[in-house]
């Protein structure tokens, strides 16, 4: 089971990238354009939203199963830079994430009708796939 969640939690990660670029691409498009947003922008907009937290889910279902997460949790840990990322650094910075992204879902979907839709998912959306990008521990990647 373990080893089944940690390939889907990597695998679903291009996912998640390939679903905020699109709708952080489209969000600048429609902003720079003075578009109005509108229903298929918000549509769009979920592209991003739901892969985000279907990670969420996986992630936080594999930080209490695998023995690099919870379980791992002492003060010996902290001062090892891998053990850190897995314990904290990685699961924090993507909860931080998937809060500001679903924050600028919320807020663009209630702006329908208007630009600032566009620059609620630009913006939030933005810091989110930063945050990821950053925090991603890429040297445990399949096929590294």
């Amino acid at each position: 089971m373990y080893t089944g969640l940690q390939h889907l939690h990597s695998y679903l990660t291009y996912l998640v990238l390939l679903g905020l670029i699109i709708s952080f691409l489209a969000a600048l498009a429609g902003l720079f354009g003075s578009r109005l947003f509108t229903d298929k922008d918000r549509k769009l907009s979920l592209l991003g939203l739901i892969p985000v937290h279907l990670q969420w889910v996986v992630g936080i279902i594999l930080y209490f199963v695998s023995p690099r997460g919870f379980s791992n949790f002492s003060g010996e840990a902290m001062g090892d830079s891998v053990s850190r990322l897995y314990i904290l650094e990685h699961p924090l910075t993507m909860i931080i994430a998937v809060i500001l992204i679903t924050i600028g879902y919320s807020r663009a979907k209630r702006m329908q009708g208007t630009n600032a839709g566009f620059k609620s998912i630009a913006i939030f959306y933005g810091i989110g796939l930063a945050l990821i990008l950053l925090r991603i521990p890429w040297n445990a990647w399949p096929g590294n």
